[in-house]
């Protein structure tokens, strides 16, 4: 019989590699769960040991394919009919976040469709890592601990020692990010404007601020192709910069990326492992946001407060 109100972890199947790793920091195994699958394709995720009466945390990035989102919209589910007391869904990458808008006409919301859907699975609360618009939290209508991946990218940044140290925003949209970034550094910072003829496909970019001798960290929340990041990355080479580097949470990584970012000009691309990548690359290092999460579990469950887990700009 389940202890009541004991921490459970449970993961999907996309996102094993990282639960495990939360788990192992958390101080506790990652529970027991399956998922049969049809021969049609369809799935049947279970809880192999009681739940009743936990809290219950489910980890699953919502990357493609849409199975990974179903297979935790069921994992939800299954615990709320197998009275769980509290049902936490974790998503590392927060999939369909880059459609929190009407950007022209007659098209959906996706990230607003998925905070419909976790609702009606029966989430109780959501925790994620830097949501591509802040006000996706505003979606829910349930508790969101919406974490930064600056508490992972700062530490590394200041190991390196860079002199001269200057924050990009890739576009418009990241400035707030970039900001954030340059003022607890006390860097400058510039802002490459892009034209986008449709997505994943650019037309023309400027750059706005100096960078003459500078070394260029570029900041982001994800990296899909990595068209915009590697033209941003020779546009700042081009005007003269000493060195650039990117850092960027979730690595989407799709098409070409990879080709891309190795024939770029980038001394490196940093990531988290939000999402796993799909092959090896020597100039993309990745760092682990398992310990991060795992202490806001455990702030949860003790019903703390989790702003230590945030850096003071």
């Amino acid at each position: 019989m389940a202890a009541i109100n004991a921490v459970k972890i449970f993961s999907g199947s996309a996102s094993n590699y990282l639960a495990k790793e939360i788990a192992k920091y958390y101080g506790k195994d990652l529970g027991a769960a399956t998922t049969l699958r049809f021969s049609d394709g369809e799935m049947s995720p279970s809880f192999d040991e009681s739940v009743r009466g936990c809290d219950v945390f489910i980890i699953q990035s919502t990357f493609p394919s849409a199975d990974n989102l179903m297979e935790l919209l069921l994992m939800i589910d299954a615990a709320r009919r197998a009275s769980a007391h509290y049902v936490t869904a974790v998503i590392p990458y927060f999939g369909y976040s880059r459609q929190d808008r009407k950007d022209r006409p007659r098209v959906g919301i996706g990230a607003k469709l998925i905070a419909n859907l976790l609702t009606a699975a029966g989430a109780d609360r959501l925790m994620t890592i830097d949501l591509h618009a802040g006000q996706i939290q505003g979606f829910m209508d349930f508790p969101v601990d919406h974490l930064e991946g600056t508490a992972i990218f700062i530490p590394y940044l200041k190991s390196l020692e860079l002199e001269n140290l200057t924050f990009a925003s890739p576009d418009v949209g990241g400035v707030v990010r970039t900001r954030n970034m340059a003022k607890f550094f006390n860097a400058n910072m510039v802002i490459c404007d892009k034209h986008r003829k449709r997505a994943n496909e650019i037309a023309s970019m400027q750059l706005i601020g100096d960078v003459e001798g500078a070394n260029v960290v570029l900041v982001d929340d994800l990296i899909d192709t990595g068209g915009t990041m590697c033209k941003a990355a020779q546009l700042i080479m081009d005007k003269g910069a000493k060195s650039v580097r990117a850092i960027v949470t979730h690595p989407v990584l799709s098409g070409k990326a990879y080709e891309n970012i190795s024939n770029s000009v980038l001394t490196e691309l940093v990531v988290t492992d939000t999402i796993p990548l799909k092959e090896e690359c020597a100039k993309i290092k990745v760092l682990t946001v398992s310990e991060l999460f795992a202490k806001a579990i455990g702030r949860i469950r003790d019903h703390e407060s989790i702003s230590s887990l945030f850096i003071k700009y």
